[in-house]
């Protein structure tokens, strides 16, 4: 079983573009029958083209994969949000995003959001800074491949009141101090915040994960060993409601030292590969779950950084030796994920019909957004949250008032008070143009 990242072009017109069912054609002629979709991500496009990145699950056979049907499986939602106000935020992870792109650095623009909505619907790229989590009291920590069916309509979300953790460590034959810190963690957890963890796994032989950059510059790589991984989660399925991993990632040392010295300018190098692994988990056992990395490196990094003040975006990693707090707490109270379409519409689960507008970084392309188009979901970019993606957002074919570009997080935090409220967010700008008026001449056909 192997996890790794392909380069796919796709050919694309104005009536194919948001066409899941065409997408999934046109993808799947470019595999192997034992490659499986897990992760879609549009690095570049114009009017005829998507440069695609696609993750892909090799050589597995699993129910789920089957059962409920692929990524691009789509379901329209059969109305709009009501007296709740929900904000569904994204960064997605490993395109070295100005905002977000380090360790929990979105975390205060999360906090904004939170303030001006019912739910905010985040994923863990946002808020994850080591040791620190900082997600709002109405913050709903959610997988990113569970918040892409979210918004696709194939999956519901529902608040829990706390979850079993299940903490699996795979880098045993590495360093007894890496495990230690692993473990010491959770206990910490434990003892601080109440933390049920029934069991820790130690997998042997470990996931062999190498750490790559795609031909767009993101973050990615390639994962194989995934078999005992996939016995644990059916030996113990019974014991946990979350899954917490903490795997050794190997990369050169020079690029975990250019991450921290590059004055942040540098991408996160597991970003990407964190996120294809817990998008085929969550896909597979339909279950919350988090990563957090031990990378691999042969230099002690405080001997080259011990005269150096980390930039601030990064400091949060630095300070940390496990890595493991931030997807604890997060994974703690991570809603409980419905895939039953009877349940989905039952009192207290949040579907699609329960989102207000969608936050992204300008630029990003990816089943989130194209499903916010064709839902109806106002779509709000950010031109300030810079990153590697080059798509022009403009050229999708919104409805009058479903996108809005803006400058930074303050002005979006503005749109979405106007959102809330239910007014026009043109009526608080000047000049206030006069409403178009038309005249309709009727004909009777006689």
């Amino acid at each position: 079983m192997i996890l790794y990242e392909k380069g796919i072009k796709v050919s694309i017109s104005k009536e194919t573009q948001t066409d899941f069912e065409y997408l999934k054609t046109e993808i799947g002629k470019q595999l192997q029958p034992d490659e499986t979709p897990v992760r879609f991500v549009i690095t570049h496009s114009d009017t005829s083209t998507y440069d695609c990145e696609v993750g892909i699950f090799k050589g597995v056979e699993h129910p789920s994969l089957n059962q409920n049907g692929s990524i691009f499986s789509f379901h329209k939602r059969n109305f709009g949000p009501g007296d709740l106000f929900n904000v569904v935020l994204i960064v997605p992870t490993g395109i070295g995003a100005e905002i977000g792109g380090h360790a929990g650095d979105a975390g205060p623009v999360a906090k904004l959001f939170a303030g001006l909505c019912d739910f905010l619907i985040t994923h863990p790229n946002v808020v994850n800074g080591s040791d620190i989590n900082e997600l709002p009291v109405n913050g709903m920590y959610v997988e990113g491949s569970t918040l892409t069916r979210l918004l696709m309509g194939t999956v519901g979300l529902r608040k829990v009141r706390s979850n079993r953790i299940l903490l699996i460590i795979d880098h045993i034959q590495e360093d007894p101090r890496s495990v230690n810190e692993s473990i010491n963690a959770l206990n910490a957890a434990r003892a601080t915040y109440g933390l049920d963890c029934p069991l820790i796994v130690k997998l042997d032989p470990p996931l062999k994960v190498v750490l790559e950059q795609t031909a767009s510059g993101r973050a990615s790589g390639a994962l194989s060993n995934l078999e005992g991984l996939i016995d644990v989660f059916n030996l113990y399925s019974d014991q946990f409601d979350a899954i917490a991993l903490s795997t050794k990632f190997e990369t050169i040392p020079e690029r975990y030292l250019d991450y921290f010295l590059n004055s942040g300018n540098a991408i996160n190098p597991w970003g990407g590969m964190e996120a294809l692994l817990t998008h085929s988990l969550s896909l597979l056992y339909h279950i919350p779950s988090a990563h957090a990395p031990m990378a691999e490196f042969n230099i002690d990094p405080y001997d080259a950084l011990i005269e150096t003040s980390i930039e601030p975006r990064l400091a949060a990693e630095w300070i940390s030796k496990s890595y493991m707090q931030c997807i604890l707490k997060g994974l703690q109270n991570s809603p409980k994920i419905i895939t039953d379409p009877g349940k989905m519409s039952s009192n207290g689960t949040i579907t699609v019909n329960e989102v207000s507008c969608l936050v992204i970084p300008d630029g990003c392309l990816g089943l989130p957004i194209l499903a916010a188009l064709r839902q109806g979901i106002v779509v709000i970019a950010v031109k300030e949250n810079r990153n590697l993606m080059k798509n022009d957002l403009k050229l999708l074919p919104w409805k009058q008032g479903q996108f809005y570009l803006v400058e930074n997080y303050l002005e979006a935090a503005g749109l979405v008070a106007a959102l809330k409220a239910g007014i026009c967010p043109l009526s608080v700008r000047r000049p206030l143009q006069k409403a178009a008026v038309y005249t309709h001449v009727a004909s009777f056909g006689y």
